[in-house]
């Protein structure tokens, strides 16, 4: 790569780092469930995306770094747990400050999030943050569509169980009800 184009390249990691890198981090947290993996996984992103680019075009940059986040988390999840099972015997526990501000009801989810495994924690985060279709998360993860709403509604279900059962949305008609104005 010539030099030109590595600037245009650093760059680009550059603004999209400085300017969505704290939504990169929180897509991460919601795969991870811990902000350090978060972080080390949008570096290792974003390290991956544009090391070798010899051209990212700016305006698909972030869909790049956030298909190589998931990409990365799903092909590191066995080495992770690997690495959990004897991080014990190298390290001390952590403590996570940050935890001591969030709200109840955040840490439920995050807590019921880590409860799924890897492949139905991606498909829910996919869905429900991302905001993918079932084909879409089919593509993405290379799975047939089938198996994502399996994955979804295994997912869902376990949620419901540690969460409680979601409330429906609202309709035009609970909404008129509710109003208490019947005309």
């Amino acid at each position: 790569m010539d030099g030109r184009r590595r600037r245009e390249a650093d760059e680009a990691m550059a603004t999209l780092a400085r300017e969505r890198g704290k939504a990169l981090v929180g897509y991460a947290y919601l795969l991870t469930g811990h902000l350090g993996d978060a972080e080390d996984l949008v570096q290792d992103a974003l390290v991956r995306t544009f090391v070798r680019a010899t051209h990212v075009e700016p305006r698909a940059a972030e869909s790049y770094v956030r298909r190589a986040i998931l990409t990365t988390y799903i092909d590191g999840y066995r080495r992770r747990r690997r690495w959990d099972g004897v991080r014990h015997l190298l390290a001390g526990a952590e403590r996570d400050d940050a935890l001591e501000d969030v709200s109840g009801a955040r840490l439920d989810v995050r807590t019921a999030l880590l409860a799924l495994p890897p492949q139905q924690r991606a498909c829910v985060v996919l869905r429900f943050y991302d905001d993918l279709t079932v084909p879409e998360i089919a593509t993405r993860l290379g799975l047939g569509d089938g198996t994502v709403k399996r994955y979804l509604s295994l997912a869902v279900h376990r949620m419901e169980g540690l969460l409680g059962p979601l409330s429906p949305a609202p309709t035009t008609e609970t909404l008129l009800v509710t109003d208490g104005d019947p005309s």
